[in-house]
């Protein structure tokens, strides 16, 4: 099955199926490319939808979020993140391994097509030229035989007319001869000429255009296959994200069963609960005798633990139903005392953690600073040791008015804790523990961290103090997530990072920077997920992500 053999006279047939074809190929691009629009549309409609669902920061539905059926939609909502992405890499890809490709295979293939057809018409004119001659000759060759003729009976004419002179006969027989001379030369000329022709049609339409023919049915071939491993390449394509979108899905299901109802019920008591016990039995009062009432003690009275009775308001018991009374939504006193017995505890318990939260940044930055005055010492063509003495004295000062405040406030809950009739022994041990040790972490605050030879160091047990045991009403205080990635650097030179908290880079040595520099001279990066650390600033090239994109999209060989 050739085309150069069974489609020998379709050359214009032909030329319009191999437009048509590229036509064809051009059309699928055309779709290619508009699905990959529709894939980033929709990757960006997700990421938003994701976005608008978020919840906002400092704000009251971020609180929300403690319940598990509210994380689960915090998990549904990430994962849909993800979804979004494979919908992005699904375009990205199509464009790059089929857009792309086929865009300039097209033009090869039209420049390929071009030449074959050019090819063609060339052998095309070259046939109708030799048409032409032998036409030329084969005229030529009759007019002569006519002429020839024509002079014969001439001359046959004046032969036998017996009044025409001898010259006469005599001239026209030479002149029939050179006729006859010329037809037969125009005869010569006719049958080589005719010889030649039948050669090159035959060279035309048995060796010239079936190889040009063959060649056009490759090319066509060729597209036609092309066409194929594009569509195989879009299913594949689709098809290599679906595990990705499977575990996407996965986590969307496995976020739903992890929704515990009874927990949620448990974080409605402790966010609610007062504290008090339910009003006790009102006494009957007997109007028939003497006018001696007697207050009822109430349960409200005995939670206080102060032994002091409740004052009569009007004779009547109204003092135990305070609790139910509408709060005032105004501000309320520094130690909360507005509020219930439960409330105030977890208010007070809420504000010591901030506090500490506050201390630590301080001692970070403190840390930071020493740090960097180390390095001065050690090297004093980076800076002078002198000028971060006076941000350090401020940073002590303010370490030490934080000290006083959850001071403060640990004496307020202490006071609210051992009031609290409902809260059990071991209960109020936590609470003792987590005093101790929350102030033995503040008072170590002020503690220099300089071992005896000048160095820098790090009491790991200060660390650890900080740290306060999990209690009952600690649900609500999660740990803080690690720090994304907010860009690359590239190391400029080595650095032995000996002290706590370095980390050791070697020159062009390329990793994540979490946090950036904040005046204090450091910078803070990421090898791994174990392996992380301040370095000089001044060591390292920073390439800060403008987008923020997530840690787990940038990979080793992206680097």
């Amino acid at each position: 099955m050739s085309w150069g053999t069974e489609l020998w006279d379709q050359f214009d047939n032909l030329e319009k199926h191999t437009q048509w074809g590229i036509d064809v190929l051009e059309k699928y691009i055309k779709f290619v490319k508009e699905r990959t629009e529709i894939e980033i549309s929709y990757a960006k409609q997700l990421r938003n939808l994701s976005k608008k669902y978020q919840p906002k920061k400092n704000s009251k539905e971020e609180e929300e979020y403690k319940y598990t059926s509210c994380k689960a939609f915090l998990a549904t909502l990430n994962e849909m993140n993800d979804y979004a992405g494979q919908h992005e890499v699904i375009s990205e890809n199509m464009t790059c391994q089929i857009t792309a490709e086929l865009a300039r295979y097209v033009q090869e293939l039209k420049q390929e097509r071009k030449s074959h057809f050019h090819e063609g018409r060339k052998a095309q004119q070259h046939i109708e030229t030799c048409w032409k001659q032998l036409e030329a000759s084969k005229r030529r060759f009759e007019r002569d035989c006519k002429e020839a003729d024509r002079a014969q009976q001439y001359f046959e004419k004046m032969d036998a007319d017996i009044n025409v002179t001898k010259a006469d006969v005599e001239k026209a027989r030479s002149q029939a001869q050179l006729r006859h001379q010329m037809a037969e030369e125009s005869k010569g000329e006719y049958s080589s000429i005719l010889q030649k022709f039948n050669h090159e049609q035959h060279e035309h339409y048995y060796t010239h255009i079936p190889n040009i023919f063959q060649k056009i049915q490759d090319m066509e071939e060729r597209r036609i296959v092309r066409l194929g491993e594009s569509m195989k390449t879009f299913s594949e394509i689709d098809r290599q994200v679906i595990p990705i979108i499977g575990k996407c899905l996965d986590g969307i299901t496995k976020a739903a069963e992890s929704i515990d109802q009874q927990n949620d019920s448990q974080l409605v008591i402790e966010a609610f609960k007062s504290g008090f016990e339910p009003p006790g039995d009102i006494d009957f009062e007997d109007f028939t005798q003497p006018m001696k009432r007697t207050v009822s003690e109430s349960s409200l009275s005995n939670s206080r633990g102060d032994g002091k009775s409740e004052p009569k308001f009007g004779g009547k018991s109204k003092g135990k139903l305070w609790p139910f009374i509408k709060k005032n939504k105004g501000a309320g006193p520094e130690d909360f005392s507005n509020l219930p017995p439960e409330q105030r505890r977890k208010k007070l318990q809420q504000k010591v953690d901030e506090l500490n939260k506050d201390i630590q940044k301080e001692m970070d930055q403190r840390d930071a600073l020493t740090k960097m005055k180390d390095v001065y010492i050690k090297n004093p063509q980076m800076g002078d040791p002198a000028s971060v003495d006076h941000r350090l004295a401020e940073l002590g000062q303010n370490m030490e008015k934080l000290r006083l405040e959850v001071q403060k406030f640990e004496g307020w809950l202490a006071e609210v804790e051992g009031r609290l009739p409902m809260r059990t022994e071991q209960t109020r041990r936590q609470s003792g523990l987590y005093e101790t040790q929350n102030t033995s972490a503040v008072n170590n605050c002020a503690q220099d961290r300089e071992s005896p030879d000048g160095s820098y160091t790090e009491d790991q047990s200060q660390e650890s103090e900080m740290k306060v045991p999990a209690t009952d009403f600690d649900d609500e205080f999660d740990d803080e997530e690690p720090l994304p990635t907010i860009g690359t650097c590239k190391a400029l030179y080595t650095f032995e990072g000996q002290n706590e908290g370095t980390i050791s880079v070697t020159e062009g040595e390329m990793l994540y920077v979490i946090e950036e520099d904040k005046g204090d001279g450091w910078t803070r990066i990421r090898r791994n997920e174990d392996e992380e650390g301040y370095v000089p600033t001044s060591y390292v090239e920073v390439y800060l992500d403008k987008n923020a994109k997530d840690v787990s999209q940038i990979t080793s060989e992206n680097l």
